[in-house]
């Protein structure tokens, strides 16, 4: 068989596009392949308020299907539970060209500087496996700056007094403010907090043929009206095409990285189902393959992925692969205010503080804090009330109703102390549609992380108070398994073939032509939303695989 392309790319989420239009324009043969549809506003599906990727349990308007791709997960009690995708323990992302980025909020937020190193700041505390990267802030820098104008940010970039430097400002000016900012400005000022316009993968001006932001009232979870989101799919995945060099393959799965007798990577082998109803797989052969499948399926592959030379997957000889799973605690406090603070227009997200991603003390690391995106009435009702008030009847009703446009809510992602044992493996007894093992997720986040939660909580709850809410709630965290749409560190990168998966572009460790392009690479997963992240390391890393073939 002849090498059909230079590269097979698997996963066409918010590195996978980016991979294929850096090698395509680079003038790479390109094969991209995505599990999901290519969508956009119009062929969406469902676009009500029940169905969407912030609210899972009536079902999705991406994907993945619900049938035939169930997951094992085990609690911390050990029992073992076969979850559906919409369910909570499943922590799925998107499924679809774009990935989540067609449905995200799109806070497009750099690491901080000490984000990098932060076994170097904390030490290792016992019982974690936490590192450093290998390499810091400075390295990234330059490819933040690209992402940021190939993809498209808007966001004030002088206002964070915490971030590392810059090359330039962004592309666009901040979003505008709601009636939440000027309250959650005058608070955070009374307790010497500062704050700014957060930045956002958002047109708050027409940019690149599309129109700026419309303030609809469902921005996150759903794909966009103006189309003025700026995902991968409306922005680098129409240059990759549009070089003539990129094919792309949807509603495709692919079944494992495919070898020869000798272990060598020769390409994927894909599953394709006959009219009739069976299933037979076809090999396409390319001369690299990148992984960028989410921290989840990416790890599960190479774990399918099995040769005589390694017996245990690809890459896993040292038992790493699926290690370290990482993903957000989300501590959040909502207030209740005399007046109404909330006119349901978005985005929604329009003031933050970076006071708290390190030098907290007594917690390791720490978190950004910002108010969120515009709060859909059923969010509310299913993750926002207090826990005193009933979930029905005429006083819930009557809550909501007094009530929802004088809630508002801060809340922010906390830096995760990463523990190996919290990893994603293979379950022989529960299979997909296609007879494969699923992936089994298990563990718990480490205790730090639970303190460093709290900490956050309380900032957050103090921050509100002097905003002037009359009344607040919040829960308290707890150890648990932590994944869900900020998924990470199941490959992660490093420097010691003994305790990473890959090298610092992320080459699997024994492999010429096997890479890694997503969040898997991430040894933390920051005090931020990852995506720029995981969008700069995208170009960095694929520019460097475009010299190699």
């Amino acid at each position: 068989m002849t090498v059909a392309y230079d590269v097979v790319i698997v996963g066409g989420g918010a590195a996978g596009s980016i991979a294929a239009c850096v090698l395509a324009e680079a003038g790479k043969k390109v094969l991209l392949i995505e599990r999901g549809k290519l969508r956009n506003y119009e062929n969406s599906g469902h676009r009500d308020h029940l169905r969407n990727h912030r609210l899972q349990e009536y079902g999705f308007n991406t994907g993945p299907e619900i049938d035939g791709n169930p997951r094992v997960f085990i609690d911390a009690d050990g029992h073992r539970h076969i979850v559906k995708p919409y369910q909570g323990n499943y922590n799925a992302n998107a499924a679809g060209m774009g990935g989540g980025t067609l449905v995200y909020g799109g806070l497009a937020w750099r690491f901080h500087p000490d984000d990098f190193r932060m076994e170097t700041i904390y030490g290792r505390p016992a019982g974690s496996s936490l590192t450093d990267w290998p390499f810091g802030y400075e390295e990234l820098a330059r490819w933040y700056d690209m992402a940021e104008h190939e993809i498209g940010v808007s966001g004030d970039g002088v206002g964070d007094r915490n971030a590392g430097k810059r090359l330039r400002d962004y592309p666009m000016p901040p979003v505008a403010e709601n009636r939440t900012t000027e309250r959650l400005r005058a608070g955070a000022s009374g307790l010497g907090f500062t704050t700014f316009t957060p930045p956002l993968l958002i047109n708050s001006v027409p940019r690149a043929g599309r129109s700026a932001c419309i303030r609809c009232g469902s921005c996150v979870g759903f794909p966009c009206p103006s189309d003025g989101k700026n995902g991968t799919q409306n922005t680098v995945l129409p240059r990759a095409l549009a070089t003539g060099n990129c094919i792309v393959m949807t509603e495709t799965v692919v079944d494992k990285v495919a070898t020869d007798i000798n272990g060598i990577v020769v390409g994927v082998d894909i599953i394709q189902r006959e009219e009739d109803g069976s299933v037979r797989l076809e090999r396409i052969l390319a001369k690299v393959v990148v992984m960028s499948a989410g921290a989840i399926e990416t790890a599960r592959l190479l774990l399918l992925s099995k040769t005589r030379r390694e017996p245990n997957g690809l890459g896993n000889n040292n038992d790493m692969v699926g290690r370290n799973l990482q993903g957000h605690y989300y501590p959040t406090v909502f207030g209740l205010f005399e007046e109404e603070v909330q006119d349901s227009l978005g985005p929604g997200v329009t003031i933050a503080t970076t006071d708290f991603n390190h030098g907290n003390d007594g917690v390791i690391g720490g978190a950004m804090l910002a108010d969120d995106f515009v709060l859909l009435p059923i969010i509310l009702w299913k993750s926002g009330l207090p826990d005193d008030l009933p979930r029905y009847g005429l006083t819930a009703k009557h809550f909501m109703r007094d009530n929802f446009r004088r809630i508002a809510q801060i809340k922010g992602p906390v830096h995760e102390i990463p523990d190996a044992d919290c990893r994603v493996s293979l379950d022989e007894l529960c299979l997909d549609k296609y007879g494969r093992p699923v992936a089994r997720l298990s563990g718990t986040t480490h205790f730090e992380t639970v303190r460093t939660a709290n900490h956050l909580l309380e900032k957050a709850d103090q921050w509100m108070r002097a905003s002037g809410a009359v009344r607040t709630w919040g829960k308290q965290q707890v150890q648990r398994l932590s994944a869900g749409q900020h998924q990470a560190g199941t490959c992660r990168m490093g420097d010691d073939p003994a305790i990473s998966v890959t090298d610092s572009w992320g080459k699997v460790w024994g492999h010429d032509n096997l890479f890694i392009c997503d969040a898997s690479l991430h040894p933390t997963n920051g005090g931020y939303n990852p995506v720029l992240t995981i969008m700069a390391m995208a170009f960095r890393n694929t520019t460097h695989i475009a010299e190699l073939v």
